[in-house]
């Protein structure tokens, strides 16, 4: 397969992202005003209450069973790996360039959190139905590729939906206490020697708000919570784990995945003549909504992103040398060393996932979340629309370089 076939083929999916994003970002004008703020959270929440849990549910219950679970078990750890890695330089790019505060999170999660699902479910079909594909039969590695990919999405979600879920969530709890602190100290009386005895009080406040206002930071400092017994910080640990396991996506991966390991509970709904199948298309039909959703929000913010960011050129940068620099440098060694360990079975095609996971533009569900939470949306906006016109390239290139390698 020639370079700029491969180009091709690469650039399908980028193309279409920024397709849907352009249309999203003209239903938002001025002009058109079919997707304001409103509308936008609103479908937002939908996304991820309905579409996300069906989607990730659909997916896996229907692709992966309890063999390939077991026989591949390194794609769970090699997409960790993807998360670790990504965060440890997501975490020297803000420590370098030192954005603000609530978008560290969000920077952290773009450099961590690959889009591990709808892209190879076209990129590893499209590679597999060309001439010259070095992965063999193309009805054999379609099949096999559609498995792969399925599964790289619904561990991705599962990854996506509790460590990228907690740090944009952290994210948007500082961006809360620093307006709550913007708040306080513009609310503070006026000490001026020359003020009035009514200016020295806070004007509409009583005393006990203005003392409530000062007991809140002290009450939710860093020392505050050290000085808790250590059972309380383990139980409220275990307790912030368990909320984010019961986010709807995870719980309909948890779901997908057991009803594709066990057999009568998948043959109650996959398959011509199973009694339910009519439920799995349901499913599948909203879980199919989720991508043209999640793309439509994206370049909706797009157009307020664009004017408002604040977001520097400089952290652009950093995010795209990461994504496709660094990681797919780091995939290389990862893969080609478990492959010498035998941890790996022998199917190219398995490998090349392996490494085109360390090589993918950031997570769209990160704009689900940035809405979701209300933080960073601009900014978030801004990063995928560079990232993503960066990954035709990008994505082109390595997956030459890795069937290389792999042939």
């Amino acid at each position: 397969m020639g370079f700029w076939t491969l180009f091709e083929v690469a650039s399908m999916p980028i193309l279409q992202v920024l397709i849907i994003s352009l249309l999203g970002a003209f239903m938002a004008t001025d002009y058109c005003k079919l997707l304001p703020v409103d509308i936008r959270r609103s479908l937002n929440r939908i996304v991820f209450v309905v579409f996300t849990p069906s989607l990730m549910f659909a997916s896996l219950a229907k692709t992966v069973t309890l063999q390939d679970i077991i026989s591949w078990w390194f794609m769970p750890v090699n997409v960790g790996l993807t998360f670790l890695v990504g965060i440890i330089l997501g975490w020297i790019v803000v420590k370098i360039l030192k954005p603000k505060p609530y978008l560290e999170g969000l920077i952290i999660a773009t450099c961590s959190s690959g889009n591990l699902g709808n892209l190879l479910l076209i990129v590893v079909p499209a590679i597999c139905n060309e001439d010259g594909s070095p992965f063999g039969d193309t009805t054999v590695c379609t099949r096999i590729g559609l498995s792969y990919a399925s599964f790289s999405m619904a561990l991705g979600g599962f990854y996506l939906w509790t460590i990228t879920f907690h740090m944009i969530r952290a994210s948007s709890l500082k961006l809360r206490d620093d307006e709550a602190a913007e708040d306080f100290s513009s609310k503070q009386p006026n000490k001026n020697l020359d003020a009035t005895p009514q200016s020295q009080l806070l004007k509409g406040e009583s005393e006990e708000q203005v003392a409530i206002l000062v007991k809140a930071p002290q009450d939710t400092s860093p020392k505050a919570k050290g000085n808790a017994p250590l059972w309380r910080q383990v139980v409220g640990f275990l307790h912030q784990i368990l909320e984010e396991l019961m986010a709807p996506p995870t719980l309909g991966a948890i779901f997908g995945f057991t009803f594709g390991a066990i057999d009568w509970l998948r043959n109650l709904v996959i398959g011509p003549g199973a009694p339910l199948r009519v439920v799995q298309d349901s499913i599948k039909l909203l879980g199919d909504a989720t991508i043209p959703c999640i793309t439509l929000i994206l370049g909706a913010n797009l157009t307020q992103g664009l004017r408002s960011s604040t977001i520097k050129p400089m952290v652009i940068m950093g995010v795209v040398c990461v994504r496709y620099i660094i990681l797919p440098v780091v995939g290389i060694f990862i893969v080609k060393a478990a492959g010498d360990l035998g941890f790996l079975p022998p199917d190219p095609l398995f490998r090349y996932v392996l490494m085109v996971q360390f090589t993918l533009p950031p997570a769209m569900n990160i704009g689900t979340m940035a809405q979701l939470f209300d933080v960073g949306q601009d900014e978030c906006s801004v990063l995928f629309l560079w990232t993503y016109l960066a990954a035709a390239l990008a994505l082109t290139s390595w997956s030459t370089v890795f069937m290389w390698i792999l042939t």
